[in-house]
């Protein structure tokens, strides 16, 4: 009998190991302590933004007909920004990260696009591959057990609501202040001025001399601008995440009002962090951006936020551990 149950669990343990999802992410852990507006609870901010490596993943899941046009290049495309290439027709669509760019990177290095930061979504992008997060990455075509449901039934871009019980989510503009700025030191109004823990202007060193406050920002290398997410090592928040000043914009789930004629409120919804090419002013905590919806220009993307909890697997193994438990004890 025990080594039936032994079975069981080793056979368990594989079966769970073996339906890991392929699109993972590192994450820092926002704790409760500290904040200085509503978020006084733990979740968990991806440490970098979402890759074209991750991005590829997304696609080929769900975009062999592409109906809702989530990628954002034509194949012949020759945007040096954008990271990913389409083959293939409508219906068997397959999708590749870009060969690297021989000798056009930093100081004649080689320009390789697998982490670079994917460009050019928008927001309903950036919500369906979130709905395709919290429904367990799965393989199909655009509806509402892949990308249109799960976190955001996807709508205008202004009226959809997070769902309360999501796992997966666009962090809301105080979530990604407090990632970025708080200085985790459970003092609820300390933040630094910028997202490298530091009061004073980041430089904009290449990461290769990261000073410990440096970031992608005011670069003039307009053909090949972007570097590798996470890549300045020195310059991280205080709580772990990194580019959350520069590179690219990054999405929130926050809607931003404006004045948009004759007395009347419009919404966008917000964006953060500053970009590749942008002044520090961008990149401070002081400033707010806004962009409508369907704007994913290519120096837009985004990051990902969780509330964890136990996986199924989690839970079963557990329940087996304390069968094999009770029956040891009898």
């Amino acid at each position: 009998m025990k080594t039936t149950t032994a079975l069981a669990f080793v056979l368990f343990a594989l079966s769970c190991a073996s339906s890991a999802h392929s699109v993972t992410f590192d994450w820092a852990t926002v704790g409760r302590a500290g904040g200085v507006h509503s978020e006084k609870y733990a979740y968990r901010v991806s440490k970098h933004e979402v890759t074209n490596n991750q991005y590829t993943e997304f696609l080929n899941a769900v975009a062999d007909t592409d109906t809702n046009s989530l990628y954002r290049c034509t194949a012949t495309c020759s945007n040096t920004l954008y990271g990913i290439t389409r083959s293939g027709s409508s219906g068997s669509y397959m999708y590749a990260v870009k060969s690297d760019s021989i000798g056009n990177g930093p100081g004649g290095t080689d320009y390789t696009y697998g982490n670079k930061p994917v460009v050019s979504v928008d927001f309903f992008d950036a919500m369906r591959f979130t709905n395709w997060l919290e429904n367990g990455q799965p393989t199909g075509a655009q509806g509402a057990g892949t990308t249109e449901a799960g976190v955001y039934n996807i709508g205008t871009g202004l009226d959809e609501v997070r769902n309360p019980n999501a796992r997966f989510f666009i962090p809301r503009e105080d979530e990604w202040i407090k990632a970025a700025y708080h200085k985790n030191d459970g003092s609820g109004g300390n933040q630094w001025d910028y997202p490298t823990s530091s009061d004073s202007v980041p430089n904009n060193n290449l990461p290769s001399a990261d000073t410990g406050n440096s970031a992608n920002h005011a670069n003039s290398n307009s053909s090949y601008p972007l570097t590798d997410v996470g890549a300045y090592t020195q310059s991280e928040s205080p709580y772990g995440t990194f580019d959350q000043g520069g590179n690219v914009w990054e999405w929130n789930e926050t809607l931003i009002p404006f004045g948009c004629g004759f007395g009347e409120v419009c919404y966008h919804r917000g964006i953060r962090g500053g970009s590749w090419q942008d002044g520090t002013f961008n990149l401070a905590v002081s400033t707010r951006r806004h962009r409508f919806a369907e704007n994913g220009p290519s120096d837009q993307g985004f990051r990902v936020a969780s509330i964890p909890e136990p996986t199924t697997c989690t839970l079963a193994l557990a329940a087996l551990c304390l069968a094999m438990s009770r029956r040891r004890s009898r």
